[in-house]
């Protein structure tokens, strides 16, 4: 097949199809109707000689063949976009939009206040929310334009997005002041005699260091297991529990909580946290100031962005 022979807003229609999976949604959003999305639908089909969606009562699933389209034309479209707009200005002060990142309940505590406090300095028009990073359409929603940046230990976001490391740190063990174990060092015996509080933050990077301790054949004493962090403070500051976080989080939990924290007594590997944007928005200059916010905010070193090694092959 020749470029000549499709027209790009087939492509833009296919990757709505792609997104929303409901032919009304994606009439909706284009501005055409249900029988025009069909119609262009049934082109694409002989086209490609692909049913490419079938219809099913969870909506408009793509076929295998659909699915391994959806990334280079996804791509495609991203530069095209990003060549249209590169040389539109952007001003943070007179900027009226919302921007949508997604982190762990981590990212809230340790990124929003001073993200938020900088917004309203340099761009009171522009208001921030978030998602969690686990989000099963993840994503699809960056690809969208839905969600703006990532920040995580997020394996899934590849092909297509670009990334840049945030920082890297390490697992500490934190717990209230005055606690027993409030000395200069933690050995690895009080580690193993000490009450823990343990956080099973499923689909997250964090979620593994329970293993990682299982791996090293250390036994805890298991007091309760939550499935998020936001109430860890909370926990700690009453309790004789121990929690191993990260060093970022027990430095934002430490003082308004009354904790403390030391080294870790098992030699766990740090955690790299990157942030992650989808190739389309690259040179978009809000998305290029917005990144730069959060590395100037957070970042420990300037290093420049690097694609994915399938991104670079595309490119």
């Amino acid at each position: 097949m020749e470029l000549s022979d499709i027209d790009l807003n087939q492509l833009v229609l296919f990757q709505q199809l792609m997104i929303e999976r409901r032919v009304s949604k994606v009439a909706e959003n284009l501005g055409l109707t249900q029988p025009a999305v069909s119609n262009t639908l049934a082109k694409l089909r002989r086209q490609f000689g692909d049913e490419l969606f079938v219809r099913t009562p969870a909506g408009m699933m793509p076929t295998p063949f659909a699915e391994q389209l959806a990334e280079p034309i996804g791509y495609a479209l991203g530069m095209i976009h990003s060549g249209l707009n590169q040389n539109t200005r952007f001003i943070p002060a007179s900027a009226t939009r919302s921007v949508t990142i997604a982190m762990t309940d981590i990212g809230e505590i340790v990124f929003l206040p001073l993200l938020v406090e900088r917004l309203r300095q340099e761009a009171p028009g522009v208001s921030l929310g978030t998602v969690r990073t686990t989000a099963t359409n993840l994503r699809d929603d960056m690809e969208a334009g839905k969600v703006d940046l990532a920040i995580g230990p997020l394996p899934q976001l590849k092909a297509g997005f670009f990334q840049r490391r945030l920082f890297r740190q390490r697992y500490v063990c934190l717990f209230r002041k005055g606690h027993t174990l409030d000395r200069k060092r933690l050995s690895l015996a009080d580690f193993k005699t000490a009450e823990h509080l343990v956080i099973a933050s499923a689909g997250t990077g964090h979620g593994k260091v329970d293993d990682l301790i299982q791996r090293a054949g250390v036994d805890r004493i298991v007091r309760l297991r939550i499935p998020h962090f936001v109430s860890v403070g909370h926990l700690l500051q009453r309790t004789d529990m121990v929690a191993t976080v990260t060093e970022r989080l027990a430095q934002s939990l430490v003082e308004p909580f009354a904790l403390t924290f030391r080294p870790h007594p098992i030699d766990l590997p740090d955690v790299s946290i990157n942030v992650f944007w989808h190739a389309k928005v690259h040179r978009s200059p809000a998305h290029e100031w917005l990144r730069g916010v959060v590395f100037d905010l957070f970042g420990e070193n300037r290093e420049p962005a690097r694609p994915s090694s399938k991104t670079r092959a595309q490119a």
